[in-house]
């Protein structure tokens, strides 16, 4: 430890010792253990809100597509951003497309892909492969939930809801909901 000299007062230590500078390292590291489960469960929250309102704009995108071009337009499950997949899982990614044969599948090359998301599942209602959008912005059928789950964590469910009128929204998930998404891993 070094010391300083003023005039006329004895000598005073400055600076930190290494036993200090040990000490100080020990709690930052505590410290940081501490938080780590709670920054991961935030870190993983934040990216299941993140593919809901891409979810959101997406569909949002798809509703205006049919609208102004006038042609029934698919938001549905790809895994290959070619095809749709046919089913009811998501997490693989997803295609807008052109549906004027309403066979299921777009027309042409679709206009919009997304590769998927990992670590989450997400899951769309039986029945309901996919969203058609008619050239008014109404999605006929019944209301379309999807479901987006953290894997391994039940506080991290949200959802995306696609009303008959075409109206999307993102809400958070109920226990029927949560309970699905714990069922589908």
């Amino acid at each position: 430890m070094a010391t300083r000299q003023t005039r006329g007062r004895p000598a005073r230590p400055y600076g930190s010792t290494l036993i200090e500078q040990i000490t100080v390292v020990a709690i930052l590291g505590v410290l940081a253990a501490i938080a780590m489960p709670s920054l991961a469960r935030l870190h993983r929250r934040s990216r299941v809100q993140t593919a809901q309102m891409d979810f959101i704009a997406a569909l949002q995108h798809a509703r205006g597509i049919a609208i102004i071009s006038g042609k029934p337009t698919l938001f549905c499950p790809s895994r290959d951003g070619a095809r749709c997949s046919g089913g009811t899982r998501w997490e693989s990614g997803w295609l807008i497309g052109h549906d004027q044969d309403r066979d299921g599948q777009p027309d042409k090359t679709p206009l919009r892909t997304q590769i998927g998301y990992t670590g989450m599942t997400i899951l769309g209602d039986r029945g309901r492969p996919f969203v058609r959008f008619r050239n008014d912005g109404t999605a006929g059928g019944t209301t379309n939930t999807l479901r987006f789950c953290g894997r391994g964590q039940a506080d991290s469910v949200l959802t995306v809801v696609v009303s008959n009128a075409g109206r999307v929204r993102g809400a958070p998930a109920g226990a029927m909901e949560t309970a699905s998404c714990a069922t589908a891993h």
